[in-house]
């Protein structure tokens, strides 16, 4: 069922058009993730199909009684108004509490029920008023005043910004489970990829349409760039580097690839690693020594607190560490540590004495409003050498998006955005060696993310990134770490999947425990049981293997009806089909094998 249509619509905001003769449509079910460069119109494409916002010709149609639910970046919410009233309006108390999927949302938006064992209470009080609360209190308010109400579309616009990793990973989830159609605009790639099967991208005025989440779009991309060869090498480089990152992945890594198809593997089969480790580390020791940076039975405690206590911690010439941990764990206090701007109550922290750091901060405060963009890079240094080769600061800004003109505009006039781009890279042009990481993607598009990613590939150094973006953690950093509000720095090894399932072990106060075996199963199966269990898995493996010849010749297929749409849509829904049966029998298959 069709919801909604543009048709022939047109936007602009001054000489150039955001949006030209834009025609298309959502449909029942639909989950699309759209992306772009910031500024290149999508938020004025979902204000357009959200009924906010008019075209300055076109049309826009929706359905007969159509229920829209819209998200904007920017929360309107009544500062007077009490949390209960923003969310549940006038909704009587056994009505909504006696609502499972309502309890889930105030539980997953607002810890509403949640425990605080870790000592870290991020609970809202349905009884507060929305006057003065931050940033993050109040985008999950606006976002569970929407998902409360019954809607048969949602339009949101960035809803991930201001939510850390445990609450975005809560929205995927509740997003996937949710029968209404979704658009959604996020750099979030890793949420795009959990949650949409559908991808739009806005640039120069146009909407291109994709099959699938993030990693889908970014491989139909590469496929059309290669098969047209109309895109500079450069770029092309980017997205096949782009690529193999997403076929292998760091090993913290435990879900499977979303696509291990032979059209990928021919894409990277002579495609180095994202990073030479090996050589970066080289890089890295030559220029630090043994001794980077040791946090040595350091305890340090704000008013009622203990943030850490007694943490010893240890960085090498090299290392590259993800940092993740709930609101008010002290990641950031962990960094002021790490750079000397905050001094522990006790322990100490060693730095070696050819650590020469950088710390990007959430903050903007050191910009001069006055100086133009490339002066404020040149006043560093004009040229910088990223991995073996050299690049002057122009050619640096042009790649993390100031092209032309947009160089000698005044900071004072950049948008939030851009003056993040333009801080990241006057701390690169500095060449530091250790470099800290606060919050670097917040207002990064994912081209500008791209980009960045590929600069630190080049950079031979220690790092250690904040963020909440898992895609950029998971792609920066060769581990993961977290706090976990008990006072010490834990190493992850499975990753975010596995700080995801501490932090759900640690709100229920109840620890998971392997499932029982079944009464008489000593652990092991004997005799008709293992013959048997051994029979279907070769079942199994014979089953997939004909599945992976069948899809094999699909892919032919499409290559050579690239230029046939019908037939496209036709071959990629048998494709999906296949993938479907070969994820299903290899669930089972590792099911059966864990059982041996």
């Amino acid at each position: 069922m069709n919801l909604l249509n543009l048709e022939n619509v047109d936007k602009a905001y001054g000489p150039s058009p955001l949006l030209d003769a834009v025609s298309l449509g959502v449909d029942d079910g639909e989950r699309i993730g759209v992306v772009g460069r910031n500024g290149g119109g999508k938020s004025t494409l979902v204000s357009i199909l959200a009924g906010r916002t008019e075209p300055d010709s076109g049309r826009v149609t929706h359905a007969r009684g159509l229920r829209v639910g819209y998200l904007g970046q920017h929360d309107a919410l009544d500062p007077s108004a009490t949390v209960r009233a923003t969310v549940l309006g006038d909704v009587p108390e056994h009505t909504w509490a006696g609502d499972a999927r309502v309890r889930d949302i105030l539980r997953g938006l607002l810890g509403l029920g949640a425990t605080a064992s870790t000592g870290l209470d991020d609970r809202i009080d349905l009884d507060a008023t929305i006057a003065g609360m931050s940033g993050g209190e109040r985008r999950r308010v606006a976002l569970a005043a929407v998902l409360v109400a019954e809607h048969d579309l949602i339009i949101a616009d960035e809803p991930t910004n201001h939510l850390d990793i445990e609450a975005i990973d809560w929205l995927a989830r509740h997003f996937a489970a949710r029968p209404s159609a979704l658009v959604v605009v996020t750099h979030d790639r890793w949420f795009l990829d959990a949650v949409t099967n559908r991808t739009w991208e806005v640039a120069d005025g146009q909407v291109q349409r994709y099959d699938g989440g993030y990693a889908a779009y970014v491989l139909a991309k590469a496929e059309r760039q290669r098969l047209a060869a109309a895109t500079e090498e450069r770029r092309q480089n980017l997205m096949r580097k782009e690529l193999a990152w997403l076929r292998r992945g760091p090993p913290a890594r435990s879900t499977k690839p979303k696509f291990r198809i032979d059209a990928a593997n021919a894409l990277i089969a002579d495609e180095p690693p994202a990073r030479d480790t090996v050589e970066l580390t080289r890089f890295a020791s030559a220029r630090l020594g043994k001794d980077v940076l040791d946090v040595e039975d350091v305890t340090y405690a704000v008013p009622g607190r203990t943030l850490f206590d007694h943490v010893t911690w240890r960085l090498g010439p090299g290392e590259r560490a993800g940092l993740v941990g709930v609101n008010g764990s002290g990641k950031s206090t962990l960094l002021r540590l790490l750079d000397a701007t905050a001094v522990p109550g006790s322990g100490k922290v060693k730095r070696g004495k050819t650590v020469r750091m950088a710390h990007l901060s959430q903050e903007l405060a050191e910009l001069d409003p006055a100086r133009r963009v490339l002066e404020s890079v040149e006043e560093i240094r004009k040229y910088i050498t990223v991995g073996k080769k050299e690049w002057t600061a122009g050619q640096l800004l042009e790649r993390l998006g100031f092209t032309g003109d947009r160089q000698w505009t005044p900071i004072g006039e950049l948008s939030g955005g851009e003056r993040r781009r333009l801080q990241i890279l006057r701390l690169l042009m500095d060449e530091p060696n250790v470099l800290l990481l606060d919050e670097p993607t917040n207002d990064l598009d994912i081209e500008t993310l791209t980009e960045l990613e590929d600069i630190l590939d080049g950079w031979p150094g220690t790092l250690v990134v904040v963020s909440h973006d898992r895609y950029f953690l998971e792609r920066i950093s060769d581990h993961i770490v977290a706090l976990l509000g008990d006072g010490v720095v834990s190493a992850l090894p499975g990753g975010v999947d596995e700080y995801l399932r501490r932090r759900e072990e640690s709100r229920t106060q109840e620890p998971r425990t392997p499932p029982a075996a079944p009464a008489g199963d000593s652990g092991a199966q004997g005799g008709g049981g293992a013959w048997a269990a051994r029979k279907e898995l070769a079942r199994i493996e014979r089953r997939i293997e004909r599945l992976d010849e069948r899809a094999a010749r699909l892919h032919e297929r499409l290559a050579e009806h690239a230029t046939d749409y019908a037939k496209l849509v036709e071959l990629n829904t048998e494709l999906k089909n296949v993938q479907s049966e070969k994820d299903d029998l290899e669930e089972t298959w590792l099911e059966l094998a864990e059982s041996q």
